[in-house]
C-alpha cells in the first residue's frame, strides 16, 4: 500500500539541487513530447534560444516581455506570501491600463513630466482598488479570493472591450473598434532602445525584496501567511495587513498595465496583456516568492515566450509547442515541491493494520 509521509525539513542546498534537477528533467520530458509531435527537440530548443537572444531586436523583444512578467510576479508574490491567492493579476493589469489610458486620452495637453507620473499613479490606484474588492469581501464576508479574483479578470477584460467599441472608440478609425493612439507625451521614453520600464522593474525587485525580508510589514505578512492565530495573538491587525498588502499587490499589477499601454501598445486594447497575468503566477511560484529569483525566472520565461513566437516563423511550428514546454516545466516543479516536503513509502497491509491497531 502506498502512503504519503511528511519528510523532515530539507536543507536549502538539497532543496535547490532537487528543483534544478527537476527543471532539467522537465526539459528532457518536454523534448520527448516534441519528438512525438514530429519535431527535433534539439532544433526546437536551439531555435527558441536563437529567436530570443541572438540579435538586438530579438533581445529587445525578450526584455519587453520580461519587464511586465517581473513586476506582475512581484505583485503576485506579495499577496501569495500572505497566503492570499491573488489570481487576478490579469484583471488588475487591465484596470491599471484603463486608468492610465484615461489620463493619456482626456488630458493629452499635459507636459510629459506631469503626464507620465499621473498615468503611473492612475494605473497603480486602479489596479490596487480592483484588488481591494476581493480582499474586502474576504475580510468581511469570508469569500474565497481565488474564485473572486479569477472571475474579476474577465470583468476587467470585457470592460476594456466595451470602451474599445463604445465610449472611447476612435472616431477617426473609420468604424474600426479601436482606441486612439497616445500622443508622444504619454509614451514612456526609451533607454538603450527599451522603454524605461526595465529600470523601474530592477528598482522594484530591490524594493520588494527589502519589503518582504527586512521590513515590519514584510514580517507581519510572513507571520500572517504562516499562522493567522499567531498573528492575532501577537496583536497584529489582520484586516489592516491584508488590505495594505493586497493594495500593494494590485498596485504593482496595475503599474504593468500602464507600462504596457504606454511603452508597448501606445494605446489601450483587449489584447494588451497577452495572458502575462496568468504566467506571472507560474513565475512567482517557481521563484519561491523571492524577488531576486523572480527576476531570473521571469527572464527565462520571457525567452520561452519570445522563442515560441520565433518558432512559428523559423520552423512553422505552432507557438503552442513552447506552451507545452512551459506546462511540463510547471508540472515537474510542482512535483519537486511535493517531494521536498513529502515522500511516498510502500507499506504492507499487515504492518499498516498493526499500526492502526496500535494506534487504537
Amino acid at each position: 500500500m502506498l502512503q504519503i509521509v511528511k519528510k523532515q525539513e530539507m536543507s536549502p542546498r538539497n532543496a535547490a539541487i532537487l528543483r534544478v534537477s527537476m527543471v532539467f528533467a522537465a526539459l528532457i520530458a518536454a523534448g520527448v513530447i516534441i519528438l512525438i509531435l514530429g519535431y527535433n527537440p534539439i532544433t526546437v530548443y536551439s531555435k527558441m534560444i536563437e529567436g530570443a537572444l541572438t540579435n538586438k531586436y530579438r533581445l529587445t523583444q525578450t526584455i519587453n516581455k520580461a519587464i511586465p512578467l517581473v513586476i506582475l510576479s512581484l505583485g503576485v508574490a506579495v499577496a501569495f506570501k500572505m497566503k492570499f491567492w491573488n489570481i487576478g493579476a490579469e484583471g488588475q493589469l487591465y484596470m491599471g491600463a484603463i486608468g492610465a489610458s484615461y489620463i493619456a486620452l482626456f488630458h493629452s495637453d499635459l507636459p510629459i513630466y506631469i503626464m507620465l507620473p499621473l498615468m503611473m499613479l492612475a494605473g497603480i490606484l486602479c489596479g490596487g482598488i480592483w484588488a481591494l474588492i476581493p480582499a474586502v469581501l474576504k475580510s468581511s464576508l469570508g469569500t474565497n479570493e481565488t474564485l473572486v479574483t479569477l472571475m474579476m479578470n474577465y470583468v476587467a477584460q470585457k470592460f476594456v472591450n466595451y470602451l474599445q467599441i463604445g465610449p472611447w472608440k476612435d472616431p477617426k478609425a473609420f468604424g474600426f473598434p479601436k482606441i486612439a493612439t497616445f500622443t508622444d507625451n504619454a509614451v514612456l521614453p526609451k533607454v538603450f532602445g527599451i522603454h524605461i520600464g526595465w529600470i523601474i522593474a530592477l528598482i522594484l525587485v530591490v524594493v520588494v525584496h527589502i519589503l518582504l525580508k527586512h521590513s515590519k510589514l514584510g514580517y507581519e505578512i510572513s507571520v500572517l501567511g504562516e499562522n493567522p492565530q499567531t498573528a492575532r495573538y501577537a496583536g497584529m491587525s489582520i484586516p489592516k495587513i491584508l488590505l495594505v498588502s493586497v493594495l500593494i499587490s494590485g498596485g504593482l499589477c496595475g503599474l504593468v498595465g500602464m507600462m504596457q499601454a504606454s511603452g508597448i501598445e501606445k494605446t489601450l486594447n483587449e489584447g494588451i496583456s497577452g495572458g502575462l497575468g496568468f504566467t506571472a503566477i507560474i513565475t512567482a511560484y517557481l521563484a519561491q516568492l523571492s524577488a531576486p529569483v523572480i527576476l531570473v525566472v521571469s527572464f527565462l520565461f520571457a525567452v520561452l515566450l519570445q522563442g515560441g513566437t520565433f518558432l512559428q516563423v523559423a520552423l512553422e511550428i505552432p507557438a503552442s509547442v513552447a506552451e507545452v514546454v512551459q506546462g511540463v516545466i510547471l508540472f515537474f516543479v510542482l512535483a519537486s515541491e511535493f517531494f521536498t516536503n513529502y515522500k511516498i513509502v510502500i507499506r504492507h497491509r499487515e504492518s499498516a493494520d498493526a499500526g492502526k491497531e496500535a494506534a487504537e
